[in-house]
């Protein structure tokens, strides 16, 4: 869905993953720091939009997820995430109940397969499950922000800030009231600064909670069955992850970022040497300079230099080995 705010002044449209939202305004230091300083907002309008309703929606989201939702109370925000059968992710799900509605909003282009597999799942339990993409527009303030909330939007309230679920016939009125407008490479950098992982960026068709320390933010261990639950429960208890998330600093003389899937190697092995990891985000932050997240294999010792292609890159344990 193409937003109506790339006709904002300099906006430049996003690519990839994230086409249809404004990449920035013309000036994304300017952007990182408003949105740091609690000021502004970051239109995510692409972001799919999830709606599960009826009486047993709680009960019946908490069999298929990895959060513990039975008992969410009203306002509460979470975030889930939903395993394949041998316990690699598959989809990520950011999670508010109105006391009516449990409201989710999910990685852009991901919710027709949610919704097809939660309708699989519906059975006897006394649920509806819609795409409300269309008629809903996900708008992100910033932590700290004082821009006023519509009445009767629903908000999603954490420690990074509010999502709103607002009505897409809105978007326009509302940005007017809530700018300066900060583009989505502002929001990249700063998510990257916070060491949190993205669906589709730090994960692939391997990847598993642990790598990405997605354990008790968005899966939690005292919880029931789930599809996929033994592994978590096997990796947690009698082992280690095969990678771990890290965040990198890059070396600021490069001009150029080592993009993703960017392969890792040892400095000290050189060019030829082995493959030990990959670049899953890299980005220009407003204070740390060229930043980044990857994975590397659990063994890798966490004070080693790394290379990614010829940018040297220092490690910060985001996981422990």
């Amino acid at each position: 869905m193409k937003s109506p705010l790339l006709s904002l002044p300099g906006a430049v449209p996003a690519e990839g993953v994230d086409e249809g939202v404004a990449a920035h305004y013309g000036d994304l230091f300017r952007e990182q720091r408003a949105l740091a300083d609690g000021t502004g907002f970051v239109d995510l309008s692409h972001r799919g939009v999830v709606a599960v309703s009826g009486e047993d929606r709680l009960s019946w989201l908490h069999l298929l997820l990895t959060q513990h939702v039975s008992d969410l109370p009203v306002g509460e925000a979470t975030e889930a995430l939903i395993l394949s059968a041998h316990g690699h992710i598959e989809h990520a799900l950011y999670l508010v109940d109105d006391g009516a509605t449990v409201w989710a909003h999910v990685e852009p282009g991901t919710q027709g397969a949610l919704i097809a597999y939660l309708e699989s799942m519906k059975f006897f339990y006394r649920v509806e499950v819609a795409d409300r993409t269309d008629a809903f527009a996900v708008v992100h303030l910033p932590a700290g922000s004082i821009a006023e909330v519509p009445e009767g939007v629903v908000v999603r309230e954490t420690a990074y800030g509010r999502d709103l679920f607002l009505p897409r016939a809105d978007l326009e009125s509302y940005a007017a009231k809530a700018g300066p407008a900060a583009g989505i490479l502002a929001h990249e950098a700063l998510r990257v600064e916070r060491h949190r992982p993205r669906l589709g960026f730090e994960t692939d068709h391997r990847t598993i909670p642990h790598e990405l320390g997605w354990i008790g933010t968005a899966v939690h261990l005292q919880k029931g069955c789930y599809r996929g639950q033994e592994t978590v429960a096997r990796v947690q208890n009698l082992g280690k992850p095969p990678r771990r998330l890290v965040f990198l600093h890059l070396d600021g003389s490069e001009v150029h970022l080592p993009p993703s899937g960017t392969e890792l190697r040892l400095a000290d092995d050189g060019p030829d040497g082995r493959r030990i990891g990959f670049i899953t985000t890299s980005v220009r932050h407003h204070e740390l300079g060229p930043v980044a997240l990857a994975l590397v294999k659990r063994n890798v010792p966490v004070d080693a230099p790394l290379v990614a292609d010829t940018t040297a890159a220092a490690q910060e344990v985001v996981v422990e080995p």
